[in-house]
């Protein structure tokens, strides 16, 4: 379990105060809040975190064996869905880090690294999940999107939901951290849906879509897709569009 929990009213961004102290925090602290003034997901998008009672959640995490970090992205997404499914909605897993319910983004993450003189001293995982924010600010979201409350017609309690999702997280962490992908590769492919389809790779600066067939999950949990030319490809970077 973490060494602590620490809440604040009002934040930035719990990765960027959890970038800004990573020095001074202990491994495995928990940075959280009740509204973000200036929430982010992947590629600088903007992520609504207003005060919903929503989760907006970071993990300070410092591993002694770093090469797995590039897998907590993952890991974190699986966690975040079996905890949604216990409220009696059904998940999906877009690769490679957001939970839908109905197709729908109900959960982001953001994995950024610390870096010292060019090396990595660990990780700060975020992870936005909607509960119970309103359908008018849902309608206002330029992605499909939804929240556990409208999925479920009930509130949700934030501090049960948030202390569940501490205790599934590090459930696990250990055998992920030294395991990597296949340390909980089954609960993240049944949640796949996209694996055999037709898909686009949209590039951060959205110069480029490449249409291509998700072929498969490397053991090191990389997409790999068959280019319309024939070939196979691994992605390392851009957004998947159904």
């Amino acid at each position: 379990m973490p060494i602590s929990i620490i809440e604040f009213e009002t934040i930035d961004s719990t990765n960027t105060y959890g970038l800004k102290h990573f020095d001074e925090l202990e491994d495995k602290t928990v940075i959280t809040a009740l509204e973000q003034t200036k929430g982010r997901g992947r590629f600088d998008r903007v992520w609504v975190s207003g005060r919903f009672e929503n989760i907006y959640m970071s993990f300070i995490l410092k591993p002694s064996k770093l090469t797995r970090i590039a897998n907590l992205t993952q890991y974190l997404c699986a966690a975040a869905a079996k905890v949604i499914e216990t409220y009696g909605v059904s998940t999906q897993i877009k690769y490679p880090n957001d939970v839908l319910v109905d197709g729908k983004k109900i959960c982001g993450i953001l994995c950024e690294s610390k870096l010292k003189t060019n090396a990595i001293q660990g990780v700060v995982l975020g992870i936005g999940v909607n509960l119970n924010t309103p359908q008018e600010v849902i309608d206002s979201i330029d992605r499909p999107a939804t929240s556990l409350n409208l999925a479920t017609g009930k509130h949700i309690d934030r501090y049960l939901f948030l202390n569940k999702l501490v205790e599934e997280f590090f459930s696990n962490y250990e055998k992920a951290i030294h395991e990597g992908f296949s340390a909980f590769e089954e609960d993240y492919l049944k949640r796949t849906e996209f694996l055999g389809k037709k898909i686009f790779i949209q590039q951060r600066d959205n110069s480029q879509k490449d249409e291509c067939t998700a072929l498969r999950l490397d053991k090191n949990g990389n997409l790999i897709v068959k280019t319309l030319s024939g070939k196979e490809k691994t992605i390392l970077s851009g957004d998947l569009i159904l």
